[in-house]
């Protein structure tokens, strides 16, 4: 374990579950710049040149490695971790994948999918012509819990870990409850970019750098995570927008999502599988309403400019 004033986490502080027993890479004072590398989410199980079948034989054992962790001098139970996000500096690609049994339409699309995303400054292509504007966020960003042992990854806790929020941005501001002493923070999950909701389950995944700044505010912690958002996060384009609509919000949430995979399929003739990935890195699903008892309308918006040019 080593103290410094301006440290970076290498891969080889990855680690697999949550677990406020492990011991922390390294401790950081109040107010440290601190940066990250992270693994793409396959967990070095997929490449560039990877195809559906390798989708089907991914270990989740690997799947959603984060690095760190990182204990915060002075950290106690009852504090608030605030996070300011200063780079996420993704590679040059990423991959998106409906996985057999994963996803909101999981049902739908029992075969693997994978699309391999070329990644620039400003655009991942996910397939040619078809280019998703680049916005980098941190997908798993969180602190350990307090129960003990090993807890997994995937889903997310109070204290932050898998929320996909695609706000946490560099210039958003995230503030975590801290749950045990030094907080121990660990990031990992970086995408290029991805709609609101990541129907197929995944989104454009890619490595990054993450560099951020850790502070704390003393008995200040938050019943659960929240943030500050900057506006490069927003989408402000022309959209198709499909509904769902019933009393339950998940069902309503598959039946918005159909619809538009129906809408791409049939007017832009996109492959269906294409549409569900297409819906998972660019569409957002929306809560419209939730008042008018007994039905709920959930909705999946997708900017109409992105068919624009694409090869389909």
């Amino acid at each position: 374990m080593t103290t410094s004033s301006s440290p970076h986490l290498g891969l080889h502080h990855l680690h697999g579950v949550w677990n406020h027993a492990l011991p922390p890479a390294l401790v950081a004072e109040p107010g440290t710049v601190l940066t990250f590398a992270v693994q793409e989410a396959s967990g070095a199980q997929l490449h560039p040149g990877s195809t559906p079948e390798d989708v089907a034989q991914l270990d989740f054992t690997r799947v959603n490695p984060v690095t760190g962790p990182v204990s915060i001098a002075g950290a106690e139970p009852g504090d608030a971790l605030v996070l300011d996000i200063l780079a996420v500096d993704v590679q040059e690609w990423g991959w998106t994948a409906s996985i057999p049994g994963f996803g909101l339409l999981a049902d739908d699309f029992p075969k693997p999918h994978l699309r391999i995303s070329r990644i620039t400054d400003r655009y991942a292509e996910l397939w040619p012509g078809l280019r998703v504007p680049l916005c980098p966020f941190i997908g798993t960003i969180g602190v350990a819990p307090a129960e003990p042992g090993d807890h997994s990854i995937v889903p997310p806790r109070r204290v932050g870990g898998n929320m996909d929020i695609r706000h946490v941005t560099p210039g958003a501001r995230l503030v975590l409850p801290v749950a045990v002493p030094g907080a121990l923070l660990s990031v990992g999950d970086t995408h290029a970019a991805q709609g609101d909701g990541e129907v197929c389950g995944t989104a454009i995944e890619a490595g990054a750098a993450v560099t951020l700044r850790v502070d704390l505010l003393k008995g200040a912690a938050p019943p659960f995570p929240w943030l500050e958002t900057h506006p490069v996060s927003a989408r402000r384009g022309r959209a198709l927008a499909t509904t769902g609509i019933g009393p339950d919000l998940r069902v309503a949430a598959q039946a918005a999502t159909r619809g538009m995979i129906d809408l791409l399929a049939h007017t832009w003739h996109v492959d269906p599988q294409d549409a569900y990935l297409l819906c998972s890195v660019a569409g957002d699903l929306k809560i419209s309403e939730v008042v008018d008892a007994p039905h709920w309308v959930v909705s999946l918006h997708l900017e109409r400019d992105l068919l624009q040019g694409a090869c389909l």
